[in-house]
């Protein structure tokens, strides 16, 4: 069955007076001009992780997570070419391929995979099945980069005008060292060793997967989204965006805007890290809106535990005062429930 790209159907609708297929038309309950919050809403939490004082940076990175799910860091050592490399080759991919050339990477859109096998790598529309039957304005790219165990190079984008792998690569190596401070500094946050939650996420072998999300201009941005509301199955993760905003979380039963900050990079805490801390940090629940006028893109990276990890909450942080919240089960059994729908 062809898939229909979301990036052609923008173009078609750009050139048919704005009409818009009715399977993007979210329910009122989720179009973002009924339901985004418009008052005054407090910024998300920015952390400098170059400071001088690093007990306040831990503070504040607990705090964040405590309380929010999701902070911006800045000073976090990734160099601002390696990013901008990392967003030009991920716009070739999308921008600049032929259709013809892109779908050599479709990925099976049956929506029923599971990231911990492997089958979700590559090019696609479709990424979960929706109980309304609703459609995302997104098309996106999968591939791990990181353990060398899971990288399969031969799902890597080949581009004529860069160098996507070696691109890649150096991006990842950054990413790989910003995970691991992000894990030690929670585990400082729990009163944990400082390795504590890493080697509960499977030390070495954390996985991490890389998605491109791009989101073409929408004719009708107010009744759309790119992502619907989700948190993310993941232990963290590490998201770099485009500069036009798009991202929203839910705080305080209010839809608000994510400011954009020029070379910040944004943390989300996912749900393994919330199961692991007994609910300690929250997981975000967060969602795409997109641009009536622009190309909405986004990088985040997926770093969750091998598929046969077993993750519950931690034995140092249940008590009797504060019993397990959580049923421990093999990540793979989470990511199968989470994708399809089901009760964990």
């Amino acid at each position: 069955m062809e898939v229909e790209r979301v990036q052609l159907i923008a173009s078609l609708c750009a050139s048919d007076d704005g009409a818009m297929p009715p399977e993007f038309i979210r329910s009122d309950h989720e179009q973002p001009c009924l339901t985004t919050f418009l008052g005054p809403a407090p910024a998300i939490p920015v952390v400098d992780l170059a400071a001088s004082d690093g007990s306040e940076i831990t503070r504040a990175i607990v705090e964040a997570s405590r309380e929010w799910g999701i902070f911006q860091v800045v000073g976090h050592g990734v160099p601002e070419d390696v990013v901008r490399e990392l967003q030009r080759a991920g716009r070739e991919f999308f921008e600049e391929l032929p259709q013809e050339e892109k779908e050599k990477y479709a990925r099976a859109e049956a929506g029923g995979g599971s990231p911990t096998s492997g089958g979700q790598e590559g090019y696609g529309t479709k990424l979960q099945r929706e109980l309304e039957g609703k459609k995302a304005w997104v098309d996106f790219f999968f591939h791990y980069i990181a353990p060398p165990s899971k990288v399969n190079h031969g799902i890597w984008p080949v581009l004529p005008a860069v160098d996507y792998r070696n691109i890649t690569e150096e991006y990842a190596k950054y990413v790989v060292d910003l995970v691991d401070r992000m894990l030690t500094e929670l585990s400082k946050g729990l009163e944990l060793e400082e390795q504590a939650l890493k080697e509960a996420v499977g030390g070495d072998s954390l996985n991490f997967l890389l998605k491109i999300n791009y989101y073409p201009p929408c004719p009708r941005p107010n009744v759309a989204l790119g992502v619907v509301a989700h948190t993310d199955m993941s232990a963290i993760t590490i998201l770099v965006p485009n500069d036009v905003p798009g991202l929203q979380i839910l705080k305080d039963d209010h839809w608000i805007n994510v400011d954009y900050i020029p070379n910040a990079i944004i943390v989300h805490i996912g749900d393994q890290i919330e199961i692991l801390s007994n609910g300690i940090y929250k997981s975000v629940l967060h969602r795409s809106t997109v641009s009536k006028e622009k190309v909405r893109m986004s990088w985040p990276v997926f770093c969750s535990p091998p598929g046969d990890a077993v993750i519950g909450p931690l034995q140092q942080v249940v008590n009797e005062d504060n019993p397990p919240k959580y049923k421990a089960k093999m990540y793979k059994d989470y990511a199968y429930c989470k994708i399809n729908k089901l009760p964990q």
